[in-house]
């Protein structure tokens, strides 16, 4: 008896494959990461559909759980097209669309990940200040669902839940600044909206959340397996840079 499910879904990627069509992977809230076949997805008709970043209604049919599958979708919201004449937009679609599929298990499900993904995309047509400080909350909660979370409740060093400006690179704890004075050049900068929801934060404050977090999901979750940083999320950070610091 045929498998077959639809949900809304995320884009995260879309590769030719063979005769017109395209090997699609999506992100889901109930399925996860989840890779189908879309039959002329490689079309001019079907190409804008499968773009990294839309969100679509999907359709995902096969003969056993295990196969690849068939996709299908309509488009519920063109976030690709509409990030497509800001570079800083594109280059945040780029890199959490590209974090997402390459840190997250096939098929298992992180409704988490998920809804804060699509909250992101649907509001980066404001424009990417709106949503960069949820894109670094995103990534430090993609760290702690795959079990590598950041422990910024209380000081490391002195239990202090107060003042605390710095992280352990090795630990993953926060530091308040007394116990950090006399070692700021090994640790890395806390921005204080990961201690405040809705602090939109500034540019500085973003691009020392990015090495935050950026810092952790190299060393512990690529790490583990071996793999690197995906290069979309490299290049956001070195374009946030050359903006902060005057280059661009």
């Amino acid at each position: 008896m045929p498998v077959e499910w639809q949900a809304p879904a995320v884009v995260l990627s879309a590769r030719p494959y063979g005769e017109g069509a395209a090997l699609v992977t999506l992100l889901t809230e109930a399925y996860g990461r989840h890779a189908g076949l879309a039959k002329g997805g490689a079309s001019r008709a079907q190409a804008a559909l499968w773009q990294a970043g839309n969100l679509v209604e999907a359709r995902w049919l096969a003969r056993l759980p295990e196969q690849l599958g068939a996709l299908a979708g309509e488009l519920v919201h063109a976030t690709a097209a509409l990030a497509m004449e800001d570079p800083l937009a594109l280059a945040l679609l780029s890199s959490a669309t590209a974090l997402a599929e390459a840190a997250l298990p096939e098929r298992e499900a992180h409704p988490a990940v998920f809804c804060g993904l699509v909250s992101i995309l649907a509001r980066l047509v404001q424009g990417p200040e709106e949503v960069f400080a949820d894109l670094v909350r995103w990534e430090a909660l993609l760290l702690a669902e795959l079990g590598y979370g950041l422990d910024l409740s209380a000081c490391a060093a002195t239990g202090e839940t107060r003042d605390l400006t710095h992280v352990s690179p090795r630990s993953g704890r926060a530091v308040s600044m007394r116990a950090a004075v006399h070692y700021l050049d090994r640790l890395l900068v806390l921005p204080p909206f990961l201690l405040q929801e809705g602090d939109p934060g500034e540019p500085q404050d973003w691009l020392a959340g990015l090495r935050l977090t950026g810092h952790f999901l190299e060393k512990r979750l690529f790490a583990a397996t071996h793999r690197a940083l995906p290069d979309a999320r490299q290049r956001l950070q070195d374009r946030l840079a050359a903006i902060v610091e005057g280059g661009g």
